[in-house]
């Protein structure tokens, strides 16, 4: 893919949603952090739901090291693998507690320190709490990422890299959430939605998925009216 089919897939991907970020709900870096680790082979949805009940009771390191682990765990239940996330969320409020007062820091090494925390949460931390331009690749930006050909790898460090290297630095920022988005509501995993794309048109991706029976084709409307204003002007000269 050229850099001008990236330009123009972001200008309409922030056109379409200017002000992107992560669906799971916070109000403090901490909040976000914890949400984040209690996501992994979770669905936002499903995290918000437990975070709503825990956050009102306990929202910062210390008041989850008074709970205690067995009390978290009757909040975060509803969460795969629970049992194992209380865990590491005791540890990791134990370690910001112990050695960065309370707080979490906004440098990656000292995240990816903390227990349950990988590279792809520190990423969502540092950019959507802290600001800072990193891509956390996901199963929806690999897949997206590949299928559209815009930064295409065979396994997420390298999808990363790519996307750091090759999304217009205007873009980057947001750029993760814009495909996070893309890929769960438009170019899902079994069947894409191709015919309600508003990037269809840039996309590399071969086997596009035609619209259902009935519902107009955006991309063959677009077509055919260019198709037309072409043979008007041919005609007119």
């Amino acid at each position: 893919m050229n850099p001008a089919k990236r330009l123009e897939i972001f200008t309409r991907l922030r056109a379409a949603n200017p002000n992107p970020t992560t669906e799971l709900e916070f109000s403090t870096p901490f909040e976000l952090l914890i949400a984040v680790l209690l996501s992994a082979q979770s669905t936002d949805v499903g995290v918000n739901k437990a975070m709503r009940r825990l956050f009102p009771v306990a929202n910062t390191p210390q008041a989850i090291l008074d709970l205690g682990i067995d009390e978290l765990k009757t909040y975060i239940s509803t969460i795969g693998l629970y049992n194992t996330k209380a865990r590491n969320v005791i540890a990791t409020c134990q370690i910001l507690v112990e050695q960065h007062g309370g707080e979490v820091p906004p440098v990656r090494e000292a995240l990816e320190a903390l227990p349950g925390v990988g590279r792809k949460t520190a990423n969502v931390v540092l950019n959507t709490a802290f600001g800072e331009p990193t891509m956390a690749v996901d199963t929806h930006i690999f897949r997206v990422s590949n299928r559209t050909k815009i930064a295409p790898g065979k396994n997420v460090d390298i999808v990363e890299q790519k996307l750091l290297k090759f999304v217009p630095k205007d873009f980057l920022h947001d750029a993760h959430h814009w495909l996070i988005l893309h890929g769960r509501y438009t170019c899902v995993a079994r069947k894409p939605k191709c015919w309600n794309c508003l990037i269809a048109d840039l996309c590399e991706f071969r086997d596009k998925t035609p619209a259902p029976a009935g519902v107009l084709d955006p991309a063959a409307v677009a077509a055919a009216e260019i198709a037309a204003a072409t043979a008007a002007v041919s005609a007119a000269g």
